[in-house]
């Protein structure tokens, strides 16, 4: 054990290299420690590099996660007027429904390009221009015998809700799920009759750059009016997503989705 230093004395030489040699040490680990600190500084927050960012709140991703996974439920009971109420009704609890102009019409005038109208009223479209999102086709309607070459097809079938909880909604909730524009893209009829009342498991539109979006529309739709998704629909929905991870999910309020004013 070294004795100690006597009151008033000094440190010697060698011993005061030594002190600096420990102060010189310090101070280097005190500068490594703090440009360590910085470089986590300038990663983003909850950065990990070797884990995959978590899906952002706001996108479909996340809402996809929060839906029920379940089997599908039987198709006894459906009934498309009976228990959706007549087709395109303005008398629903659905977004837009009330304007005096029928859903199918809303549709049209929010899809379609360089529209003109029937009499004076802005309800009625007489003639348009789709671009399908389905498949990308340019379709020129015009409304008479030929009408049906366009389409409003729901997003999530009206036969696919039935089975995934439509079936127990509330009457009203089921009629505002069939007009909601949410739920509702013009399409080209082939493409709809393609579809039929298929979900994602089975029936993608062939234009592979709209399939983020369509897929987002459905789970926006489930989440709406809590549907769930069966486990081959909810694969399918990932698979699509694994390519835009950060899909927003679409509101009532987003463009593309609200109806524009009849003015």
């Amino acid at each position: 054990m070294p004795c100690p230093r006597p009151p008033g004395s000094r440190e010697g030489p060698a011993e005061l290299n030594l002190t600096t040699s420990r102060a010189a040490l310090v101070g280097l680990a005190l500068a490594v420690t703090l440009s360590g600190c910085a470089a986590l500084a300038d990663r983003p927050a909850g950065h990990d590099a070797n884990a995959s960012a978590p899906a952002s709140a706001a996108s479909a991703l996340h809402a996809l996660a929060q839906l029920t996974v379940k089997g599908a439920a039987p198709m006894t009971g459906y009934d498309r007027e009976g228990k959706f109420g007549p087709a395109w009704s303005d008398t629903t609890l659905a977004p837009g429904s009330g304007n005096l102009c029928d859903t199918r019409n809303d549709v049209l005038r929010r899809d379609l390009q360089s529209i003109t109208f029937k009499g004076t009223s802005r309800c009625v479209v007489a003639t348009g221009t789709l671009v399908d999102p389905y498949t990308g086709d340019s379709i020129r309607f015009v409304r008479g015998p030929h009408s049906a070459i366009v389409q409003i097809d729901h997003a999530v079938a009206l036969g696919a809700s039935w089975r995934t909880g439509a079936a127990k909604l509330p009457q009203q909730q089921r009629e505002a799920l069939g007009n909601d524009p949410l739920n509702l893209i013009a399409a080209s009829g082939p493409a709809n009759a393609a579809k039929s009342d298929g979900d994602a498991a089975t029936w993608l539109p062939p234009r592979k750059e709209f399939r983020c979006l369509y897929v987002a529309r459905q789970i926006a739709v489930k989440a709406k009016y809590h549907l769930w998704v069966t486990p081959p629909e909810k694969a399918a929905m990932n698979r699509v997503l694994a390519r835009c991870p950060d899909q927003p999910l679409p509101t009532d309020t987003s463009t593309g989705v609200a109806l524009p004013d009849l003015k």
